[in-house]
């Protein structure tokens, strides 16, 4: 039927209440064999299972006992397999998987029923995909093989392997074996001479029989049945004497001996039976022999199960396990059974979910250090001396150690334990960051002020006469991080007669004649009050009078001299006056015109300058200076005031108070009295200042006592310690309290157990046993009783006072047991008889050999197989000579362990320090990583016959070392800064440079250079300014203007003052400019074009002319550039002009035009190299830039130096970060030479730019003691062999020999062979089951058989366009039939091949390769990607076809079919095509040598059968087709006329007759 019911599973059981019945559906539908579903009334109703069922329903507890077990899902088996041409990339598949309900609590199975009434029955069965069915694979056949006999009939075989096996429903494998009957020649003739027997005989030999008790007979024949030919014996039934269950003996140890038998016959070569007597084999066959009675090994029960390995919930779901062990009771020998598995493990706790949560462990870190910024300094750096003043960028680390998070721990104040690393999983935390120092700033003043006037001190009333004079500058930049502060900011000098307010003359008016145009009058003027800052003060406080707001002037005449004003007074030439100097100062007037001899005179010369004193008061200067400020100290005051103190609280632990203590000084002595020094600038004695708070040292609780060695410990054994640490959170401060000394403590652990001591115990050899007579005589062999047997010990376990042990600690700690059976042998009448050795001979000395003789006694001298045994032998002499032998090479130089307790150091790159250390994570700041070092290097220990032996034998402890030097890291080193460079502006701001060039390259991991030009040079750039013009001209004031005498001749007598036109001259220089003084250099420095004029006119008026002052400052022009505004300036009537005279213009304007009209921009330089602080070596600086202001005509306009600055940052040379080197571990290996401690570290800190990098060796070794290696070593399988016998049933051996090695069984040095004392003495197991011995046949001559086993073949994987679908690939391997004579046909055995899996295969692809066509047929093969010829494996819908047709067939004449497939005309035609490109007929090539060319058709190529013959006939002379291979006419008229004559004849016959 197509048709078929499905049904789902059962639901949930429906009811009232829990434990209550109920009822449980489940869908029933109808689905067709292709998939889908339809109706069900289109299936069997009678068959319709049932859709309800009454249930129980159960209680929520009740789901909690039960619960579903599922077994892996199976493998993905066809359903139903389809042919390889119907499948395209994959085919249907099913997998199934079996199911059980047991219980949570124990795991124990319960009935299905239980777990459905919980739960529905989950799926068994699931879809899946296979790939397409693979045929199976198999290689090319081999070579013939030569053939079975030299004459008459023989065979030769040739065979293939299987490289691939069928999988997916895949055609099964073909026939590896293909068989030919040799053909007959000289070297194998068909009939075999006369005088050659025709048959040859070999002894075939069946298997030994099981090994059977002395006492019982073999039952059956041992000899050759003629009848029924059987290769295995039968088997013997016999009863056991139960009598030596009795005995007193330890069963354990007992061992009795049996014996076995077997079947012999004589087999012909061509496959049948012959007389025992025809096989003549010498020594007799043997069929009988002793042997070990087997017994199988015997265990103790199981143990209890461990403890769970999971006991909490983690985060990865994986169950725990648990384990249980039992002993070996006995041990098994003679074949029995082996011992079963000693040691089982099951999961336990696979219910997750109810188990608590596992503790959670996290790294926590210790608080920040202090900023370093020594680890920063390059080696070359100057600073390394004193490094207590660097600032700037540095480096502050911290520890990180593993403790249980916060949640678990009880009490949250309550710090945790630290544990070992190995709890944290999680990446280690942050433990070095950037970090800064400020760096310290000194005070910046700015000039002294000039004196000011002698006042009163503010703070104090004075009524006498002693005032104050003060000069004071201010602080530019406050000091920062030095211990002393500012110094003072205002000295004072006691002067006299103070002034506290005065009045000042603002303006004054025009002097206005009282009578006429000139002579005495009044002037008005304007006042106000100034203190003593020269600051205006309300006109109320100048206690003395005014000045009165008119005073008396006088107008000069027209005939009176013109003096000029008053100049301002000099600076006092002394700011104070002693013994020794005296201040003055100085003013004048000049005469601007000069009067008639009638009028008014000028004043004379000495009255025209005026002199006073100043600064009469005492040199002598007072300050008021301070000490530092104290210790910030509670102040009791500040309890009284809670809103103060609140505030305090909030900035730090309080408010507290300073105090420094304040002095009045001279400035050329020591102390004086506090009244010398101006009450009014007294500094503060006290401050406020916020109190530091106390700062704990927080440690955490001492971690848990490391743990002891759990196993036993040998005798004189080491006692083994324990240790425990702390850790250090957080360090003390202001105050707080100290932390404690202690934070590692160690102790010695409790003496563990001693480990026992068992051994093997051996008893005397028994006597040999041989099979008993009453057997020989059963199975036809000889009565003698003497030949091969075995002979037995007792072997015990004893241990202390050798008291009886079991059998277990022996295996567990006395190693191999020793051999309690071996082969003896009882001579035999006809053996042969020697003499007893000789004594050995003397030795020579070490690497001689000493030998021992015996010899033939009796009849055996004259027996000729006597002879051939040895009468000598010899054996190596003992020495005990031994040499050291260097082997490898030097370690890497190492630097020596510090000494620190568990734990690791994160040190800086290049250097190192340790110090008692706990066991986390920190980093320290500087350590050894260069310096005087150690090598190492291995020196084996050898005997005289170069064997390995224990280094103590050579008194060496294995190790060779030497001083070495492990060189240093060097950083890259520049050269001194050089000069700075000239500004790279001429005027105005600009930059200037200085280089460094590269002295040497780092080496050895140093410091990388920074970035250098291409010139090997780094630059730094800072700002310079340039006076645009340093070199000005200067010029002394205007000289009186002269005026030149008149002429003699011209002159009256009359004496006249002088007037009228002059000249004024003054001095000139060429001056370079600089801030405080003004140097005279040569004139051609300056510019002659902007030159001063030495001379000029002048015009000193004459009497009666009008005199004026000197113009005014032009105004100020607005802003703006406008033609029409206008500047203007004045100067005013100093004398009225006589009749007839007038004043020239008082007022003059000019266009702003010439002057507002330019504009101005702002012109940057470029920016600096970022300037740090000198004591600064990274970190946060600042680069500054000029400013200039340029006119548009390009001129620049001189301002103060404008300089604008911007922070930067200077990156750090942060070094590699790295941990200390952890301890060295334990040897890598307990013998050999490849043996090697090691050591590690991890990088914490990757360098920083510029920093020095971290270097590439993390870990070291250094080579352990070469001690050597004792191995069980399995020899090669030998050819199968077959005891007294040619052919049958035989053993292949390999021998299990105890070998002395370096390290490798492969060598070199290779291995060699010693007593296997050795081996034992080293408790190595004998691999108590290795196989020794394999079971094998050999077959006869005209035996059909299998080959042996051949190789595994590549490993493969299931690949879908080159990418595999599994993880493990499969291997194959294959046995052929190889049948020698036709008559054992009928029982050859069947080919067999195996698979097992693989690891790391290939993915295999298989494509056709086709050969060249040759007579339309070509070769066609399947071959392996790896080129391989395969047969199987490539799809035969794709194999090209071999051979090759052409369609339509060339039918034409002179036609054939190509190579390309199509039909071709012969060599001299050519081809006429139709339209459809098929050939239409061959035509004859035109030209005069065409019978030649034709002649030349019938070699060499392939023509039809027709024209290909050997005898060619001769051609007509007259051709029936034309050139172009058509029929000519006269062909058409010839056959017309031979129609005719037909018909004429068969009228005349028909009328004749």
């Amino acid at each position: 039927d197509t048709l078929s019911l499905c049904v789902g599973v059962w639901g949930v059981c429906v009811a009232q209440e829990c434990g209550s019945p109920g009822l449980q559906v489940r869908s029933v539908w109808c689905v067709h064999s292709e998939g889908w579903s339809t109706h069900q009334s289109n299936c069997h109703l009678s068959e319709r299972p049932a859709q309800q069922r009454t249930c129980i329903s159960v209680c929520e507890w009740q789901r909690q006992l039960f619960e579903w077990q599922l077994s892996p899902w199976g493998p993905c088996n066809p359903s139903p397999p389809l042919l390889p041409n119907r499948c395209v990339t994959a085919q249907r598949g099913l997998q199934r998987r079996t199911m059980t309900c047991v219980r949570r609590s124990n795991s124990t199975a319960v009935s299905i029923h239980v777990c459905e009434a919980f739960s529905p029955s989950p799926e068994l069965e699931q879809a899946c995909l296979l790939p397409c069915p693979l045929d199976c694979v198999v290689s090319a056949f081999s070579d013939w093989s030569p053939c079975s006999r030299t004459c008459g009939p023989a065979l030769q075989q040739r065979t293939r392997q299987v490289l691939a096996p069928p999988l997916y429903g895949g055609a099964e494998c073909p026939s590896l074996t293909q068989t030919r009957s040799c053909s007959h020649d000289t070297t194998h003739p068909a009939h075999c001479p006369s005088e050659q027997q025709e048959h040859s005989y070999s002894l075939w030999a069946g298997p030994w029989s099981q090994c059977r008790r002395k006492g019982t007979l073999p039952s059956g024949r041992t000899t050759v049945n003629f009848i029924n030919v059987k290769r295995h014996s039968e088997n013997i039934q016999f009863e056991h004497d139960h009598h030596d269950h009795h005995r007193g003996l330890k069963a354990s140890w007992d061992i009795h001996t049996g014996y076995q038998t077997r079947q012999l016959r004589c087999t012909r070569n061509d496959g049948k039976n012959a007389m025992l007597s025809l096989c003549d084999h010498d020594p007799a066959p043997v069929n009988f022999r002793s042997c070990v009675m087997p017994r199988d090994c015997e265990v103790s029960d199981w143990s209890a199960w461990s403890p769970c390995s999971k006991t909490c919930r983690t985060a990865d779901q994986l169950p725990g396990f648990r384990s249980r062990k039992r002993n070996m009771k006995r041990i098994p020998i003679g074949g029995g059974e082996e011992c079963p598995v000693l040691e089982e493990a099951q999961t336990c706790n696979a219910l997750v979910d109810l188990l608590p949560f596992c503790p959670r462990y996290d790294w926590k870190v210790t608080n920040w250090g202090s900023c370093q910024v020594r680890p920063l300094l390059s080696q070359q750096d100057h600073r390394h001396g004193n490094s207590s003043f660097l600032c700037g960028g540095g480096i502050q680390t911290r520890e990180a150690y593993c403790s249980p998070e916060v949640a678990i721990v009880k009490k949250k104040k309550k710090m945790s334990r630290p544990v070992g690393r190995s709890f944290c999983s999680s990446p280690l935390p942050l433990l070095i960051q950037p970090c800064s120092v400020p760096c310290s700033k000194p005070c910046r003043l700015s000039p002294w002020s000039p004196w000011g006037p002698c006042v009163h001190d503010n703070r104090v009333e004075h009524h006498g006469k002693k005032g104050f004079m003060l000069r004071t500058r201010f602080i530019v930049e406050e000091v920062w991080g030095q211990s002393e502060s500012c110094p003072h900011i205002t000295e004072a000098m006691t002067c006299h007669d103070p002034i506290s307010f005065k009045w000042r003359v603002t303006t004054q008016g025009p002097c206005m004649p009282q009578d006429g145009a000139c002579g005495r009058g009044t002037q008005d003027q304007s006042l106000k009050g100034i203190c003593q800052a020269r600051e205006t003060v309300p006109s109320v406080k100048c206690l003395v009078d005014p000045p009165p707001l008119q005073q008396l002037c006088e107008m000069p005449c027209p005939g009176d001299c013109v003096l000029g004003p008053w100049s301002s007074w000099s600076p006092c030439s002394h700011s104070c006056s002693d013994k020794y100097a005296e201040g003055k100062e100085s003013r004048s007037r000049s005469i601007l015109a000069p009067p008639t001899e009638q009028e008014k005179g000028c004043l004379p010369a000495p009255v025209l300058e005026q002199w006073r004193p100043c600064g009469t008061h005492p040199c002598m200067v007072y300050y008021w200076v301070t000490s530092v400020w104290g210790p910030c100290t509670p102040d009791l005051s500040m309890e009284q005031n809670t809103t103060a103190q609140e505030d305090a609280v909030e900035r730090g632990c309080g408010t507290g108070m300073q105090t420094r203590q304040v002095h009045c000084r001279r400035a050329d002595n020591g102390h004086v009295a506090p009244g010398r020094c101006p009450e009014s600038t007294r500094p503060d004695e006290v401050q406020s200042c916020t109190l530091p708070c106390k700062v704990e040292c927080v440690v955490t609780p001492f971690s848990e006592w490391s743990l002891c060695p759990a196993s036993c410990s040998p005798v004189n054994a080491t006692i083994s310690t324990q240790s425990r640490h702390r850790i250090i959170i957080q360090r003390p401060a202001n105050g707080g309290q100290e932390c404690p000394a202690t934070l590692f403590e160690e102790r010695e652990c409790n003496p563990p157990p001693l480990c026992p001591t068992y051994r093997w115990q051996t008893h005397r050899w028994h006597p040999c046993i041989l099979v008993p007579d009453s057997v020989r005589q059963a199975v036809g062999g000889h009565t003698e009783a003497c030949g091969i047997g075995l002979e037995t010990r007792a072997v015990t376990c004893v241990g202390v006072d050798d008291a009886p042990a079991d059998v277990a600690e022996c295996v567990k700690w006395a190693g191999v047991m020793p051999a309690a059976v071996r082969k003896c042998r009882v001579a035999c009448r006809d053996d042969c008889t020697f003499s007893s050795w000789s004594k050995f001979s003397y030795c020579q000395g070490c690497g001689s050999w000493r030998t021992r003789s015996r010899s033939l006694i009796g009849r055996s001298k004259k027996r000729w197989r006597c002879q051939k045994e040895a009468l000598v032998e010899r054996e190596a002499c003992p020495c005990s000579e031994y040499h050291t032998q260097v082997h490898g090479s030097w370690s890497p130089c190492l630097l020596p362990q510090q000494h620190h307790q568990t734990g690791f150091i994160l040190t800086r790159r290049g250097y190192h320090q340790s110090k008692g250390s706990t066991q986390g994570w920190r980093a320290q700041k500087e350590g050894k990583e260069c310096g005087q070092g150690w090598r190492y290097r291995a020196l084996a220990c050898l005997d005289h016959q170069e064997d390995l032996v224990e280094p103590a034998h050579c008194n060496s402890s294995g190790i060779e070392k030497e001083v070495c030097l492990v060189p240093c890291p060097l950083d890259c080193k520049l050269s001194e800064w050089s000069a700075w460079s000239s500004c790279s502006a001429p005027c105005g701001g600009g930059v200037k440079m200085r280089s460094q060039w590269l002295r040497e390259k780092p080496f050895n991991g140093g410091r990388s250079c920074p970035k250098l030009d291409f010139k090997n040079q780094v630059r730094e750039v800072v700002p310079c300014y340039s006076e645009c013009n340093p070199y000005v001209w200067e010029a002394e004031p205007w000289s009186a203007c002269v005026i030149d005498p008149p002429s003699t001749l011209n002159s009256s007598s009359t004496s006249q003052p002088l007037c009228g036109e002059g000249v004024q001259m003054h001095k000139i220089w060429c001056v370079k400019k600089e801030e405080e003084r003004r140097i005279i250099v040569d004139d051609s420095l300056c510019d002659h074009g902007e030159q001063p004029v030495a001379a000029q006119a002048c015009l000193l008026p004459c009497p009666g002319l009008c005199v004026t002052s000197e113009w005014s400052q032009w105004s100020e022009c607005p802003v703006g550039c406008n033609e029409r505004e206008l500047r203007w300036r004045s100067r005013t009537v100093l004398r009225m002009p006589g009749s007839g005279h007038t004043c020239p213009q008082l007022n003059q304007t000019q266009s702003c035009a010439n002057t507002t009209c330019l504009s101005y921009s702002y012109a940057y330089s470029d920016w600096s190299s970022c300037q740090l602080s000198d004591n600064a070596v990274c970190g946060q600086g600042t680069k500054t830039r000029l400013l200039n202001c340029i006119r548009s005509d390009g001129k620049l306009v001189e301002l103060n130096m404008w300089k604008l600055s911007a922070p930067c940052e200077v990156s750090c040379p942060v070094d590699c970060l790295l941990s200390d080197w952890s301890l060295w571990s334990e040897c890598s290996h307990t013998c050999g030479a490849q043996s090697q401690m090691s050591r590690s570290r991890v990088v914490l800190q990757q360098a920083g730019e510029g920093g020095r990098p971290c270097p590439s060796q993390l870990s070291q070794t250094k080579p352990c003691p070469i001690r050597p290696c004792y191995s069980w070593r399995l020899g090669e399988w030998s050819s199968c062999r077959v005891e007294g016998a040619e052919c049958g049933e035989g053993l292949r051996e390999r021998n299990l020999s105890c070998v002395v090695h370096w390290g490798s069984l492969s060598g070199p040095p290779f291995p060699k062979a010693v007593p296997e004392e050795h081996c034992m003495e080293s408790r190595m197991s004998k691999s108590i089951g290795t196989e020794l011995h394999q079971p094998c046949s050999v077959p006869c001559p005209g035996d059909c058989h299998l080959t042996e086993w051949s190789a595994w073949s590549t490993c493969q994987l299931l690949c879908l366009d080159g990418r595999s679908f599994e993880t493990s690939g499969r291997q194959a391997r294959s046995r052929a039939v190889v049948m020698q004579v036709p008559e054992s046909k009928d029982s050859c055995p069947s080919q067999v091949y195996e698979t097992r899996p693989c690891q790391g295969g290939t993915c295999l692809s298989y494509e056709w390769i086709t050969g060249g066509w040759r007579n339309n047929q070509r070769a066609v093969w399947c071959q392996r990607s790896d080129g391989v010829n395969v047969t199987g494996g490539c799809f035969l819908q794709n194999k090209p076809s071999t051979v090759r047709h052409c369609h339509p067939p060339c039918a034409k004449p002179f036609s054939f079919c190509t190579q390309s497939g199509v039909c071709g005309c012969e060599r001299g035609f050519t081809e006429v095509m139709t339209s459809h490109g098929f050939l239409d007929y061959c035509t004859r090539t035109p030209g005069p040598d065409y019978k030649k060319a034709d002649v030349k058709t019938s070699a060499g190529r392939l023509r039809p059968s027709h024209v290909q013959h050997k005898n060619h006939p001769r051609e007509w002379a007259l051709q029936p087709l034309g050139p172009d291979g058509r029929v000519r006419l006269w062909v058409y008229g010839l056959m017309a006329a031979g129609f005719i004559m037909i018909l004429l004849i068969i009228t005349m016959s028909f009328l004749l007759w």
